[in-house]
């Protein structure tokens, strides 16, 4: 459900539990509510150089080994929906200490979140409460969105809140964009490389930018890495880009001195 803060990849994985701790079963089940979560952010910025939005990040450790991370997709997927709930409102109760910041500079955050979590997320009075009060909050749909209908999704009532996260790469491609009108679209950085490999690629770069933008409001091009890859992106229709060449991702100690442009 929600991105880990190395780059392109996990920190680490933690190995398979062994097999002679009797019950693997319990045993996993065990470990993984156990987990704790440390949260980061990385800034998306405009290819104007003004800060468009935050994206939350989520880091996952086992108190036995703090500083080797798991991956967060692996951690999401061993929890139920109930648990994924608590933990987006755990992380919305983060973002709103900001909310003087974001509502001054105009900034957006976005927080990653599954189909199955965001229907829950309807059904919780508490999470609604924080939704209605930040207007500058926004969801990434993961790829695993599919579950949703798209009758869910037209009648989804923050449709203006939701962002198509890593376009290009998974189940996330045109057929997704038939679901629904996104606010943003995030091209992901597998199908942005791909593309620089070819010289029919580097051409068709811009045509597909200019053809997202017809579907939302902002294109975002994440894993920009270099200067080459920056150049590249601003060439093009693309309002923002997210990645290293920009910024690492920091710790939320850091965001009250966040530039708010480039």
């Amino acid at each position: 459900m929600t991105k880990c803060i190395g780059q392109q990849g996990n920190l680490g994985v933690i190995q398979a539990l062994p097999s002679e701790l009797g019950d693997a079963a319990a045993f996993e089940l065990q470990y993984w509510h156990h987990c704790q979560r440390r949260y980061n952010f990385q800034p998306i910025y405009r290819t104007s150089g003004k800060l468009l939005a935050i994206e939350l990040l989520t880091a996952v450790f086992s108190p036995a080994f703090p500083q080797r991370f798991v991956s967060p997709e692996t951690y999401f997927a061993s929890i139920n929906v109930a648990e994924r709930l608590q933990v987006v409102i755990e992380q919305m109760q983060l973002l709103s200490r900001w909310h003087p910041r974001f509502i001054k500079d105009g900034i957006l955050a976005s927080v990653n979140v599954d189909g199955q979590t965001l229907h829950a997320l309807q059904q919780s009075h508490e999470a609604k409460q924080l939704i209605a009060s930040m207007p500058w909050l926004r969801f990434e749909i993961v790829e695993n969105q599919g579950v949703l209908s798209q009758e869910f999704l037209t009648m989804f009532p923050e449709m203006r809140h939701l962002w198509l996260d890593d376009f290009g790469a998974g189940v996330a491609n045109f057929s997704s964009l038939m679901q629904a009108q996104y606010d943003c679209i995030k091209v992901a950085r597998e199908l942005f490389i791909l593309l620089q490999k070819s010289e029919e690629g580097r051409q068709l770069f811009p045509s597909l930018v200019a053809l997202l933008s017809r579907f939302c409001n902002h294109v975002v091009v994440e894993g920009v890495e270099t200067q080459e890859e920056w150049g590249m992106v601003t060439q093009t229709r693309a309002d923002a880009v997210q990645g290293y060449f920009l910024s690492r991702p920091q710790p939320f100690e850091n965001f009250s001195e966040l530039k708010s442009s480039l």
